[in-house]
């Protein structure tokens, strides 16, 4: 059995932890109120975008000279995965469950004989990754959002390396994989095919959304300009959109997974303090127990 001292240096290093948990708890939590109010304020702006880029891309005969950004490259040979994470961890399993995703994506892909490639926005992402995928990594962001709340300048410098990419015809497809915050505690992984334009399918979180962007798709529109020459100017602004979008629910996403996570590793601090102190008590009890009846013994002996 330990020794008193033992209990009582496990007893402040678990005290110690918890202080720790505790204000990370709190600080999280105050971050939280901002993200959570940057990320639900993108989400009509986004789905607005998507929709009418839908009505718009409803009404074009797809051609030879359509925007490639709508027709694609007419393959789909090689895949391209910008996946977000965030750059600190402590957060639950935020981060491991959106890359356990990810690899079942990439498995599946290379199944079907498709090479993939990344691009990776959080640290997190480019460390778990580089492990077993470091060959397919084609670039790295680490930082964003560093300053306390994510620019549109920092996700702009992401969309133009990936427009680049495309350009350079380095990939056919391009799936954005994130963290979708649905509430304080459900942060699902996501995947959302962004290059060619595809329209998201809004899930039963979302059906408001789905219902309005229905509605609005089949009601007839005269364009001016043309519908391609439209698309070709919104195509690469509403990558960065929904970009924008994806962070914004990454960085809220996170300070909900580490409130909660925190909020779990205190109380079981808590927990784990009482037991310590039950068994110290119970050590100390049997210690002086012990002595007495050594004293009472040599009493007797003499």
């Amino acid at each position: 059995m330990p020794s008193l001292k033992e209990f009582r240096d496990r007893i402040a290093s678990v005290k110690s932890t918890k202080k720790i948990t505790s204000a990370m708890k709190m600080v999280a939590a105050s971050k939280l109120k901002k993200a959570q109010e940057q990320a639900e304020s993108s989400q009509p702006y986004a789905t607005a975008m998507a929709g009418m880029l839908a009505r718009v891309a409803g009404g074009v005969v797809v051609h030879a000279n359509s925007p490639k950004l709508l027709i694609g490259t007419g393959k789909d040979d090689v895949h391209l995965l910008v996946v977000v994470t965030s750059d600190r961890g402590l957060c639950g399993g935020f981060n491991g469950n959106l890359i356990r995703k990810v690899r079942q994506d990439i498995r599946a892909l290379q199944a079907e004989g498709k090479t993939v490639k990344l691009v990776t926005v959080g640290r997190k992402a480019r460390d778990l990754l580089k492990g077993e995928h470091k060959d397919k990594i084609v670039t790295s962001y680490t930082g964003i959002g560093a300053s306390g709340r994510v620019r549109f300048s920092e996700v702009n410098e992401i969309t133009e390396t990936v427009l680049g990419l495309f350009d350079k015809g380095e990939f056919d497809i391009c799936t954005l994989v994130y963290n979708e915050f649905r509430s304080v505690l459900v942060q699902k992984p996501t995947g959302q095919q962004l290059i060619p334009f595809k329209m998201q399918e809004p899930e039963e979180a979302n059906d408001n959304a789905k219902g309005e962007v229905e509605e609005t798709a089949n009601v007839p529109y005269d364009f001016e300009p043309e519908e391609e020459a439209i698309l070709g100017q919104l195509l690469p602004r509403n990558l960065g959109v929904q970009m924008f979008r994806a962070l914004l629910d990454s960085a809220a996403g996170e300070q909900a997974a580490r409130m909660t996570a925190m909020d779990g590793a205190t109380r079981n601090a808590g927990d784990r303090i009482n037991a310590l102190t039950l068994q110290y008590n119970r050590a100390r009890q049997a210690y002086i127990t012990k002595e007495l009846i050594e004293i009472i013994s040599g009493a007797e002996a003499v």
